[in-house]
């Protein structure tokens, strides 16, 4: 039996780590966490730099958790 030969599979993570940056053109962003899975993430939150609730979209993945 030559164990050298078995290839173990390295699950993936469940979770991706992504930047969410505001439609309101201010450049402030911030990072959550979401389902591998799932769409494209859209949440409403505030914007301290209009001072507003604005639409934040997902901009790019990180890194997997």
């Amino acid at each position: 039996m030559f164990l050298t030969t078995v290839n173990l599979a390295k699950a993936k993570s469940k979770t991706v780590l992504v930047q969410m940056m505001s439609a309101a053109g201010t450049g402030y962003f911030f990072n959550t966490k979401r389902n591998r899975l799932r769409d494209k993430l859209v949440l409403r939150k505030h914007d301290p730099f209009v001072n507003k609730h604005v639409l934040f979209f997902e901009k790019r993945k990180i890194k997997s958790i």
